[in-house]
C-alpha cells in the first residue's frame, strides 16, 4: 500500500487495487499538481485517461479491471466474460474487458475494452461486489443473448447451476424480469433440464436424443454412490438394471484418465454395476447407435424397453419386450 497518499486514500486504494480515478484523488485532498508530480516522478502510472496505478511495475488483471470500471464511470459494471471471470465460469480471461454503461451515457473508446450499452445497468448491477459488476444470474442472461447457438448458451447456465453458484429457480425470476429476450421459451426448458440433473450438453443430449427420441426409461441422473471406498457421481443409473451410462466429452484421453475410468469402472463392477462409456460424437453423431446398445444391456439385464425409431432414418433394429 503506498505511503505517499492521504490516510483516508489508502482504504480506497486497498479495496480498488492500488489503483486509482483522478477524481477520487482529488477528492481526497489531492491538489492538481500533486497528482501530476506523481505521474512526473513515475511515482504512479496511467492506465487509463484519468485513472492510475498507485506503484510501479506491471499492473495485474485486477488493477486493470479497476482502471477500466473507473474510467467507465461511477455506474458502469463489469460484465458478459469478464464478470463471468470475476464469478469464477470461466478458467482464463480474456485480453479484452467488457463493461456495461447506462444507455444514455456517451463515453470515448476504453484502451482494452468493448464497451456494452444498457437502460438495465443500475439495477444488473450487483449491490456489494467489488470491483462492480452485473449480478450473475443477469451475467449468466447476457452470455445466452451472445452464444454462437443453444449448446453455448445451454453450456452457460449448466456450468452455473452445476457448480452451485446459483438455482433454476433464480434463472428463472432473471429471465421473467426481461421484456425481451431471444430463446426465452427455450432457456426455461434448459433450466428444467438442468434441474433435471443434466449439468452439461453431452449429458442433455444423451437425454433428448438417445433416451428420450427412443423410448429408454429414463436414468436418474449424478446418482451418489459409494465404490471402492470413494464417494462417485453416475451420470445416468438404470437402477432397476444396475447399469450406468457415463459420458465423457474430451477429445483426448491421457494415460491418468484411463486408468483412473478403469478403476472407477472396477470399483462398480465390484457392487455388480455394469459402465457403458461415450463420447460426444457418439452421442451427437450416432444417437441410434447409442440407443440400441443402451436399450439391449437394459434388456440383458431383466429391463422391459419399448424401443422406437427417432424418424425415418433412425438405425434402430432393436424391438422392444
Amino acid at each position: 500500500m503506498p505511503h505517499d497518499v492521504p490516510p483516508e486514500l489508502r482504504e480506497l486504494l486497498d479495496r480498488q487495487s492500488g489503483v486509482i480515478s483522478r477524481q477520487q484523488a482529488s477528492a481526497a485532498g489531492l491538489t492538481e499538481d500533486a497528482i501530476d508530480n506523481k505521474l512526473r516522478y513515475l511515482r504512479w502510472q496511467r492506465l487509463q485517461q484519468g485513472v492510475y496505478a498507485t506503484h510501479s511495475g506491471s499492473p495485474d488483471r485486477m488493477a486493470q479491471l479497476w482502471a477500466v470500471v473507473l474510467r467507465a464511470g461511477p455506474r458502469a459494471a463489469l460484465s458478459f466474460r469478464t464478470a463471468a471471470e470475476l464469478y469464477g465460469l470461466e478458467s482464463t480471461c480474456g485480453h479484452l474487458i467488457h463493461v456495461t454503461v447506462p444507455r444514455n451515457q456517451r463515453i470515448r473508446p476504453i484502451r482494452g475494452a468493448i464497451i456494452h450499452y444498457s437502460q438495465w445497468v443500475d439495477e444488473r448491477r450487483h449491490p456489494s461486489l467489488q470491483p462492480p459488476r452485473t449480478r450473475l444470474e443477469d451475467t449468466l442472461l447476457d452470455l445466452t443473448q451472445v452464444a454462437a447457438n443453444l449448446d453455448e448458451a445451454f453450456d452457460w447456465l449448466s456450468r452455473a447451476i452445476g457448480g452451485r453458484m446459483t438455482t433454476p429457480a433464480h434463472l428463472r425470476s432473471a429471465i421473467d424480469a426481461r421484456p425481451r429476450l431471444r430463446w426465452r421459451d427455450e432457456l426455461l426448458l434448459a433450466l428444467g433440464y438442468v434441474a433435471d440433473g443434466m449439468h452439461s450438453n453431452l449429458e442433455r443430449r444423451y437425454t433428448v436424443n438417445v433416451e428420450r427420441a427412443h423410448g429408454i426409461p429414463s436414468a436418474a441422473r449424478q446418482t451418489k454412490i459409494v465404490a471402492g471406498g470413494k464417494i462417485r457421481y453416475l451420470d445416468n443409473f438404470y437402477e432397476e438394471a444396475q447399469l450406468a451410462v457415463e459420458l465423457d466429452g474430451r477429445a483426448a484421453h491421457p494415460p491418468e484418465q484411463r486408468h483412473a475410468d478403469n478403476e472407477r469402472d472396477n470399483a462398480l463392477a465390484a457392487l455388480g454395476i455394469l459402465t457403458a462409456r461415450y463420447g460426444w460424437t457418439d452421442v451427437t453423431t450416432r444417437p441410434c447407435m447409442v440407443a440400441a446398445q443402451v436399450a439391449q444391456l437394459l434388456q440383458l439385464r431383466s429391463t422391459a424397453v419399448n424401443l422406437g425409431r427417432c424418424g425415418p432414418t433412425c438405425t434402430v433394429s432393436v424391438t422392444g419386450r
